[in-house]
């Protein structure tokens, strides 16, 4: 099984992809909590060189409420990450697949939830 959910927006930078894949979490009820730029961090913190890096930290208010109700420490395993990367031709996304990083936990109502989560983002990346 695959633990991500990913495409390439040709001819796209990531400046461009972000902004299209911010508007698309958001149309399926994702806002952004966390940004990293992992370009900056190494650089700033290991002085490496990469291609542009980002993990956007998505959430979902409502299937995050659900999901605490279910099990109430699984908000270690939030928010689920979209990362952004500078690709040849390109910026490459992909978003956590909520189902492989939820079968830690056994437990089939937070799988369900998970499996809602999983289509939202899919959604929301194929329309990026």
């Amino acid at each position: 099984m695959s633990y991500t959910h990913d495409r390439v927006l040709k001819d796209t930078t990531i400046d461009d992809a972000e902004m299209r894949v911010r508007d698309a979490l958001s149309d399926k009820g994702f806002g952004v909590l966390t940004e990293i730029d992992v370009k900056a961090t190494m650089k700033n913190k290991l002085d490496v060189d990469m291609p542009a890096y980002r993990i956007l930290g998505a959430c979902n208010p409502g299937m995050a409420h659900k999901a605490i109700e279910i099990e109430p420490r699984i908000g270690a395993m939030l928010p689920c990450n979209v990362i952004l990367r500078q690709v040849d031709g390109g910026t490459e996304i992909s978003a956590v697949d909520p189902v492989a990083s939820m079968q830690a936990v056994q437990n089939e109502d937070l799988a369900a939830v998970a499996g809602e989560v999983r289509d939202l983002l899919r959604d929301a990346l194929d329309a990026a």
